[in-house]
């Protein structure tokens, strides 16, 4: 190869989908008049309606051309988890707990195999999120579609006074990043296209003993324990509150890290999130990077690298944080200067 691969060059823009969004978003103006009505804007993990003393709320997301893996290996048990993990994670981000899931498959042709193996994935998301499946949508849209489509749409609930916007975060507050468990459901239009331009399958083995396929098919991490922790915070805790230890824990932010890499922090708002010790990078990116000449940047704008969420929250809470979540590590803090950064550099 002459120069490196791109997501772009791959056939996504994140660019281009951002001004699409916004173009999308500026024609949204009508708002539902009575009770219930929408709470805050467009825009952050998972869209709010008023619900009294609760905020009721909803995520949709899909599994993207990870599907196109499954299809190619005929192996489906997994994209279910992935289709509610992309859903409740964006959920966890606002300390939202997940309820209820409805899922959509689009396609070309109906295979009973294919869907039970698809069944079988939505029923092992929904155990691992502790989420009812209370329906779903299947439509055979041939000639509209190729091959199958996964996605879903999830409810969650909160207490108005428990929701995390991401409005508290300050400069100094640390950012502590949880491990992914791999590629997750984003970036894999550029795993695919390195694969395909080096002409190798599915079967190369990587040091790590698993073939590009299996770890490519490795379920997305549903970060669960995050409610978990949150049950245990103070939101409204001053950092004297935690230091004397008359409050636990408090967060002012999460992120879930997905498409778009890095640059979901700024979902958060203008302030500055820089990581100074990112968390170890996964060999499956080593080896996208490796073989498809990406440079840094661009496979930190593309893909989670190993670090699938974050909590940013204050100094005083991160040992709290960690002891509820033992694999959580401080990657980096808030800063003034606006923008995201990778040890110094901007992530744009």
């Amino acid at each position: 190869m002459s120069s490196g691969h791109t997501y772009h060059e791959a056939g996504v823009d994140i660019r281009l989908e951002s001004e699409a969004v916004k173009a999308l978003i500026a024609g949204l103006t009508y708002r539902r008049s009575g009770r219930f009505g929408m709470l805050g804007g467009v825009g952050h993990f998972a869209g709010l309606i008023d619900f009294g003393e609760y905020v009721l709320a909803m995520a949709v997301d899909g599994v993207g051309t990870k599907m196109l893996i499954a299809d190619h290996l005929r192996d489906w048990t997994t994209v279910g988890i992935d289709c509610i993990a992309m859903n409740v994670n964006d959920l966890y981000v606002m300390n939202l707990e997940p309820i209820a899931f409805v899922d959509y498959i689009a396609t070309d042709s109906l295979s009973p195999e294919k869907m039970a193996q698809i069944g079988v994935g939505l029923n092992r998301g929904a155990q691992l999120a502790n989420i009812d499946i209370i329906g779903g949508e299947t439509a055979t849209l041939r000639g509209l579609v190729s091959g199958l489509d996964l996605a879903g749409t999830c409810l969650g609930v909160q207490q108005k006074e428990r929701i995390v916007t991401g409005s508290g975060i300050t400069p100094g507050d640390l950012i502590i990043g949880l491990p992914s468990s791999g590629i997750h459901s984003n970036g894999l239009t550029l795993a695919r296209r390195v694969i395909d331009v080096q002409g190798m399958g599915y079967d190369e083995r990587l040091g790590n003993g698993k073939t590009l396929g299996e770890e490519l098919l490795t379920p997305t991490r549903i970060y669960s324990e995050v409610l978990r922790v949150a049950d245990s915070c103070t939101f409204s805790a001053t950092a004297s509150d935690l230091r004397s230890g008359a409050a636990e824990c408090t967060i002012h932010g999460m992120c879930h890290i997905t498409g778009g890499g890095l640059l979901n922090f700024r979902r958060l708002g203008d302030a500055g999130f820089a990581i100074t010790e990112p968390l170890e990078v996964p060999e499956i990116f080593r080896w996208i990077a490796g073989h498809g000449r990406i440079p840094e940047d661009e496979m930190y704008r593309t893909f989670n690298m190993g670090m699938g969420y974050a909590f940013i929250a204050p100094e005083e809470s991160a040992g709290c944080i960690q002891r509820a979540v033992p694999d959580a590590r401080v990657v980096g803090e808030v800063v003034e200067t606006p923008g995201v950064w990778l040890n110094g550099t901007e992530i744009r």
